[in-house]
């Protein structure tokens, strides 16, 4: 069985980025969706999408940024996505596989990547799969994926407060955040715009981290409409 893999030698294969020291700027999403709807820019979203989907790793940063924010106007986004695998990817997170599964595990995660082709938590896990079934070339570029997309999180802010937190379009991907630094929270709480996820009392160097929801909760609203 594989019950260890998202354990620090997971997080050491995926290039672990540390956001107090990249610069940071709040989403103009105002700005992103006019970007994104324009057919000649670079940003035109289903042209980024494709590329995504096709594997290329020519991507710019400015790209992942607008493939990322630019998710929100897109009528397939579900803040809170539930996959038709969702309940066999929660069996293959905790481990419960053998080495003879790997092929299916990958068409598994593959599958619910067509559904949802932000799900960072299952692209990390599909590097780290076909890191581990040899696929060394398939490991590292959708490692590189994974790395433009939570390099577009860390670039919105710093997480310290709710006025620079973290921009996030899942709350799946708070806890991949703090997966990839190895940290653990015991509470969370929501103040009508941001998540505070609080860590234990002087265990690390801040108190918690805050992530940016808004944009998320005001697709939910639309949704419950």
């Amino acid at each position: 069985m594989y019950k260890k893999l998202l354990s620090i030698t997971f997080l050491a294969f995926t290039i672990i980025l540390f956001a107090q020291n990249l610069e940071f700027k709040v989403p103009n999403y105002n700005e992103i969706k006019k970007h994104i709807e324009d057919k000649k820019s670079e940003f035109y979203y289903p042209d980024l999408l494709s590329k995504l989907k096709k594997n290329d790793t020519l991507l710019t940063k400015d790209q992942y940024k607008h493939l990322y924010f630019g998710y929100i106007f897109q009528k397939e986004y579900n803040p809170y996505h539930r996959g038709k695998s969702d309940e066999k990817l929660s069996k293959y997170y905790r481990g419960e596989f053998e080495k003879n599964e790997f092929p299916e595990v990958i068409n598994t995660l593959k599958e619910s990547l067509e559904e949802f082709p932000l799900d960072l938590r299952s692209l990390n896990f599909l590097s780290y799969l076909y890191h581990l079934n040899g696929s060394e070339d398939m490991a590292k570029t959708t490692s590189l994926i994974f790395q433009g997309l939570f390099e577009a999180i860390l670039s919105s802010g710093d997480g310290n407060k709710c006025e620079t937190a973290f921009h996030v379009i899942s709350v799946s991907h708070e806890y991949v955040l703090l997966n990839m630094f190895d940290l653990k929270s015991i509470s969370q709480s929501f103040n009508g715009k941001c998540d505070f996820l609080q860590f234990e009392k002087d265990k690390y160097r801040v108190p918690g981290i805050y992530f940016n929801v808004e944009k998320l909760q005001e697709k939910n609203i639309n949704l419950l409409r």
